[in-house]
């Protein structure tokens, strides 16, 4: 009878992967609004977001950003979410990378850390998708103070992380 030692070896995996937001992200980008790529004109920007399809967004995170080294007044950023808000699920100021990495800090914090206490965690790294070097880093940190070892990789080949030390008696 074969045995499977991965199984029986009461590691948990965690897969970052599994948390990936539910909902679409969608860009803003402030950009394709600027005069000449270098400043936004208030009346030509405001007839914009008149004109703007914002039902797009509905359901969905929209992500405001300005991909152009221009400056960006505050009120283009509240004008933007003052339209948006009856239709996308979550208005985010930043880039797709930025909101991924504010997105896992907040979950990663939300975890219930009794579930780890003294046990052996895999953090799966490989899958489908992007999930940004920040999140393993929250999860090593949020997880080191309760975990017998954390590890990265998969169960049958990992790095070791942290393992925490033998307490001799």
């Amino acid at each position: 009878m074969m045995v499977n030692k991965v199984a029986a070896s009461g590691l948990i995996t965690l897969k970052l992967e599994d948390y990936w937001p539910s909902r679409p992200l969608v860009s803003f980008d402030l950009k394709d609004y600027l005069f000449q790529e270098l400043i936004l004109k208030e009346k030509d920007f405001r007839d914009a977001i008149k004109e703007h399809d914002f039902e797009q967004y509905q359901d969905k995170v929209l992500l405001v950003f300005c991909s152009a080294d221009a400056i960006i007044p505050a009120w283009a950023y509240m004008l933007v979410a003052a339209s948006a808000a009856p239709y996308a699920a979550d208005i985010y100021q930043g880039t797709e990378e930025e909101y991924l990495r504010d997105y896992y800090r907040e979950t990663i914090a939300g975890f219930d850390l009794a579930d780890y206490e003294g046990q052996r965690i895999v953090v799966k790294g490989c899958g489908d998708r992007p999930v940004p070097p920040a999140a393993y880093l929250e999860v090593t940190a949020r997880l080191r103070p309760v975990a017998r070892s954390i590890m990265f990789g998969e169960p049958c080949s990992t790095v070791p992380v942290y393992k925490q030390p033998l307490v001799r008696k």
